[in-house]
């Protein structure tokens, strides 16, 4: 996502825990953000910054009437666990989560503190929200992936190559989202009279940028072949 977009997008979700507090006088309102990236992660970084420019924009300034307190955990789960407790405990008024394997950990520890989510593949599935329109919980923010659009991907692949019979499906099996991939790939490839084949990756390098990416995230990929 592009940081014009980033900003449009969290600008409205994470002001609206703290909208109401405005009015209510000085107290310095404290916004947790918890990431399963590494500090000094460029991508993340310029996210994180342009989140809170936008905040500084809708008239929440930095040490004036607001707090940031960043975690960052480098996709360690017995850090993300550590800091998550630590960022509960604290007590803030909403904090910015994202990361398939971060976001639950909160969900297990706080069902009070509002959670922002800038963007989650599929919230419904995996027990985050009640609905769409109507989230539930103490959970809000963005949906930015169609899992259908797995099964419409394998269909059009078949489709460009109509010989392709094997189709491997590699995925992260961390990331609680891959589950429902898989499942949404595996129905759709019968019809299609094409074998789908699940290789999950692990221990891949955290200090190789693209692969730490393509690991943490909630993407897969496909691989195939013709007999």
């Amino acid at each position: 996502m592009r940081r014009r977009e980033f900003i449009t997008l969290l600008g409205g979700a994470a002001a609206w825990p703290l909208a109401a507090g405005a009015e209510q006088g000085q107290r310095i309102r404290r916004i947790g953000i918890l990431t399963p990236y590494p500090k000094g992660d460029p991508e993340m970084g310029i996210r994180v910054r342009a989140f809170r420019e936008e905040l500084g924009r809708l008239g929440w300034t930095d040490g004036a009437n607001v707090q940031f307190d960043e975690r960052w955990t480098a996709d360690h789960m017995d850090r993300v666990w550590a800091e998550a407790a630590s960022l509960i405990a604290s007590n803030p008024d909403a904090i910015l989560a994202t990361g398939g394997r971060v976001i639950p950990v909160l969900v297990q520890l706080s069902r009070s503190i509002p959670i922002v989510i800038p963007g989650a593949s599929d919230p419904l599935g995996v027990g985050w929200a009640t609905s769409l329109a109507r989230p539930g919980r103490n959970i809000t923010g963005f949906t930015s992936f169609e899992v259908s659009i797995y099964g419409k991907t394998l269909a059009l692949l078949k489709q460009i190559a109509p010989a392709i019979t094997h189709v491997a499906f590699i995925y992260n099996p961390d990331n609680p989202n891959t589950v429902i991939y898989k499942r949404t790939v595996e129905d759709a490839a019968g019809p299609l009279a094409v074998e789908s084949i699940a290789v999950p990756i692990q221990g891949l390098p955290t200090s190789t940028v693209p692969w730490r990416r393509w690991l943490i995230g909630r993407t897969a990929v496909f691989c195939f072949r013709a007999t």
